[in-house]
């Protein structure tokens, strides 16, 4: 599609508010839950919540590094990518704008590194957090799985529950984006946007190009080239894939996985 065509789709717009409205949900609710005196409390309201955009919204990324990795693997477009990002942001700022203004103070708004760890661990932490709750989108949304809100949602619990005690487990450069804007607080925010960005886009490689049923080197060819990688997965499905001994689909029928 044109880019002038595109500008004027209306998918295109409802897409962009979709990923606006869905971080601000997902980020107002994990810092809501952040006053709890419990620190299991954020980890099962950002797994509750990721289960709930899971299966509105037209599954909504809500997290820049999920974008990102499907910008790398040629699963969107470089439009879309970068307008879902902007509005991701804008939401998690609305959001975080909003809990200052309720919330008595500052206190648990922040992403931080904690004293049990560096910043190298908490990198490391938020890197491999990020990798599980990433390979999870990927595999729920490519096999189109029935429970895709559970699998999600255990997944962001998982993984904020595991890296918490080091960095916070925020698994998302825009939670994290949206507190260090209205607070002024930048103590290692790099953390934040290249761990979970690093975890993402080796999940998306790894199970894009390793895990998935459509898996070849054909179809990594083809994103290191920069082409089209639905058309080689529709021409030359994997050995492994269920499809390998029926004609391919042909594409009006086939899902369009995550957008």
């Amino acid at each position: 599609m044109a880019l002038g065509e595109e500008l004027r789709s209306g998918c295109f717009w409802r897409g962009v508010l979709a990923e606006a409205v869905a971080t601000l949900l997902f980020v107002g609710t994990v810092l809501g839950a952040s006053r709890a005196p419990a620190p299991l409390a954020p980890a099962l309201a950002g797994g509750l919540v990721a289960g709930v955009l899971a299966g509105t919204l037209g599954a909504p990324q809500a997290n820049p590094a999920l974008t990102l990795a499907l910008l790398c693997t040629r699963k969107l477009g470089a439009l879309r990518g970068a307008a879902g990002i902007l509005a991701q942001c804008a939401g998690a700022v609305l959001a975080s704008a909003a809990a200052r203004l309720a919330l008595p103070d500052n206190a648990g708004l922040v992403t931080r590194v904690t004293a049990l760890g560096t910043a190298g661990q908490a990198l490391a932490w938020e890197t491999f957090a990020t990798f599980q709750l990433a390979l999870a989108a990927f595999a729920a949304a490519d096999r189109t799985a029935p429970l895709a809100g559970l699998v999600l949602g255990s997944a962001v619990a998982a993984g904020a529950l595991a890296a918490g005690p080091f960095s916070g487990g925020s698994m998302n450069p825009a939670r994290s984006l949206g507190p260090a804007i209205v607070t002024g607080i930048w103590d290692d925010h790099w953390v934040y946007w290249l761990g979970p960005v690093l975890g993402a886009v080796l999940a998306a490689f790894s199970y894009e190009f390793v895990f998935a049923p459509s898996a070849s080197r054909e179809k990594l060819g083809a994103c290191l080239a920069c082409r089209d990688v639905a058309l080689v997965e529709t021409t030359s499905p994997a050995p492994s894939s269920p499809t390998a001994r029926s004609p391919p689909a042909p594409p009006a029928e086939r899902g369009q996985g995550t957008t």
